[in-house]
């Protein structure tokens, strides 16, 4: 006797592999009360996970931000939107300092990155 199988469609035909966008009952324009920003003084100081598990463990992470990264504060966002933004007006600025005064920061002298 000859085995047929069928093969398995995908569970939800309205989904696109590589379609990026939100459905159209998510509608954040009309959303009140979020707040931009609210929490990036926790952020700043690092938080803690509780994760509970179903075999009632529990396990705890640690989050800090990155070695690297830099929080504006709120006002200052309002101006530099995104990483190319900052780094766009840092380059600019960073041009106007006199050559002999690159890679100090209050008052250490740094080693530059053109050394």
């Amino acid at each position: 006797m000859k085995e047929c199988r069928m093969k398995r469609q995908d569970t939800n035909p309205n989904e696109d592999a590589g379609q990026d966008e939100i459905r159209p009952e998510y509608d954040f324009a009309n959303m009140t009360g979020g707040v931009r920003g609210k929490y990036y003084r926790a952020y700043r100081q690092g938080h803690i996970v509780e994760i509970h598990k179903a075999d009632g463990t529990i396990e705890i992470q640690h989050f800090s931000p990155e070695k690297d990264a830099v929080i504006l504060e709120p006002d200052v966002r309002e101006y530099f939107p995104d990483s190319e933004a900052v780094n766009r007006a840092l380059r600019g600025l960073i041009r106007l300092v006199p050559e002999k005064h690159r890679g100090s920061v209050g008052g250490q002298h740094r080693p530059s990155a053109q050394q």
